[in-house]
């Protein structure tokens, strides 16, 4: 199938390496640009759900992950077309350095890929304090280092003296090296809050308007901005793509309850579009203060984020812990991811303190001082499931500090379901606890790329539903 060419201004600001300040600086050009009235969607690279939710808040538009592992180019094409549809410019925020990502011998998982992937011209964040003539050799090196990736401009970070600037000007155009699109000054950005690897999140600390000015000015000032937007226009087009057309026609109408608040935070964007295409409407609610679940909901879905931080008051919120308690054993649909797994299971040990929860798990779990797991994973089913018969594939991502004290395996009727493999080791391990109608994991899977896992989830919604009327 054909499509006509269509025209997305877009930038990728990659970092030469992780600590660059590359997500300072792509939330105070979001600033700026909507400072100058553009409209401007944003986008991560990695399964991130902290740097997306302020680049959501300072742009006030949705975020969206772009992930060349978890999921592939058709998909994140599709994406990328249709979002971006109504944008001025669309900017790209990297992960780590440039070339860093889920292989060491290839694009795969990188910023480099996504930028292949979406013909992207890249702006390279680079740490400058202490470099002169130096950052040509870096510059240099990284625009020949993969073929397919061509830097666009440069960004210096943490320049000093307006010299300093002028100085690596002359030394790129001397070298017939990318032109500075930048120069920010050393502790000319205002400090974000940040914890474990990266901020601290938008729903536990929103960057106030003062902030937003500052983040606005200080790129309006220091970095190019008519120059930058010029670069992004002269992205090569893109096919023209249908929209979303992997997802099926919505024919049936359920809805799902999803926890969201401070507590509970991490979920993907595309997954709640992807959901209301399958004919499923997201229903927030509050684990953390509401006293009770939404009304005339056919599933539950407990996503991730800090329940550890906030274990005592969701403790303390006895009647929510009940009503979720109950629809656990109603044999309705629940889903719940790492955070969501903590609140299932019977509490929280933290220092020798416990703080009771749902206890539909007959396991407690227990907070580390150091982390228990990061990165990529393949979950392949070993039993039926909600999302897939055995043998179904899916990929995703651990983050977590923390572990289950014991397996629930052969308990009360739970099962492992999940073969989960790490992808940087090749361990595999038992996972995916399951028990009839609910499924826990400490695994973030994307499955808003794996259509026919989300049919299959609200079909699962739709028939326990039906069978419920009919009961009546």
């Amino acid at each position: 199938m054909n499509f006509v060419g269509c025209d997305r201004p877009r930038l990728l600001i990659a970092g030469a390496h992780s600590g660059v300040g590359k997500s300072s600086i792509t939330l105070a050009l979001v600033a700026a640009l909507r400072q100058r009235g553009l409209k401007v969607q944003t986008f991560k690279v990695g399964p991130d759900y902290l740097d997306p939710s302020h680049l959501a808040h300072v742009s006030g538009r949705p975020c969206f992950n772009l992930d060349g592992w978890m999921t592939d180019k058709n998909y994140l094409e599709e994406l990328f077309v249709t979002v971006s549809a109504d944008a001025d410019i669309s900017l790209i925020e990297g992960v780590m350095g440039l070339f860093d990502g889920s292989s060491s011998d290839s694009l795969r998982g990188c910023s480099g890929e996504i930028a292949t992937w979406l013909k992207a011209p890249v702006a390279l964040v680079v740490n400058t304090h202490g470099m002169a003539r130096s950052i040509a050799a870096l510059v240099k090196g990284y625009n020949e280092f993969e073929s397919g990736v061509k830097l666009a401009g440069v960004l210096a970070n943490r320049c000093g003296s307006l010299s300093h600037v002028a100085l690596l000007e002359k030394v790129l155009k001397n070298s017939d090296q990318p032109p500075l699109l930048g120069a920010i000054r050393r502790d000319s950005l205002p400090v974000l809050p940040s914890r474990h690897l990266g901020l601290i999140s938008a729903e536990e600390h929103r960057l106030d308007e003062q902030t937003i000015v500052e983040l606005a000015d200080a790129a309006e000032t220091q970095i190019d901005i008519d120059l930058l937007l010029h670069t992004a226009q002269m992205a090569e087009p893109l096919p023209q793509q249908p929209a979303l057309s992997t997802f099926a026609e919505p024919v049936l109408k359920v809805r799902l309850a999803i926890a969201r608040d401070k507590a509970f935070q991490f979920y993907y964007a595309d997954m709640f579009a992807a959901l209301e295409r399958q004919g499923c409407t997201p229903v927030p609610f509050s684990p953390l203060h509401d006293n009770c679940l939404p009304e005339d909901i056919d599933g539950l879905y407990l996503g991730g984020g800090y329940p550890e931080v906030h274990a005592q008051v969701l403790s303390e919120n006895r009647t929510m812990l009940r009503a979720v308690s109950d629809f656990c054993a109603s044999g309705k649909p629940v889903y719940a991811e790492c955070g969501g797994l903590i609140y299932l299971s019977q509490g929280v040990v933290e220092e020798e303190q416990r703080f009771p929860l749902v206890a539909t798990m007959p396991v407690w779990t227990k907070m580390l001082k150091k982390r228990k797991a990061l990165g990529y994973v393949e979950v392949t089913l070993e039993h039926d499931s909600l999302f897939g018969h055995c043998g179904a594939s899916f990929r995703g991502h651990e983050f977590h500090y923390s572990e289950l004290i014991e397996a629930p395996t052969g308990q009360d009727g739970w099962q492992t379901v999940y073969r989960l493999k790490q992808n940087r080791t090749g361990n595999c391990s038992a996972e995916g606890y399951q028990k009839e109608n609910i499924l826990a994991s400490y695994a973030h899977l994307h499955l808003a790329s794996r259509p026919k896992a989300l049919t299959r989830f609200v079909e699962h919604m739709k028939a326990t539903s039906d069978r419920r009327q009919n009961d009546k």
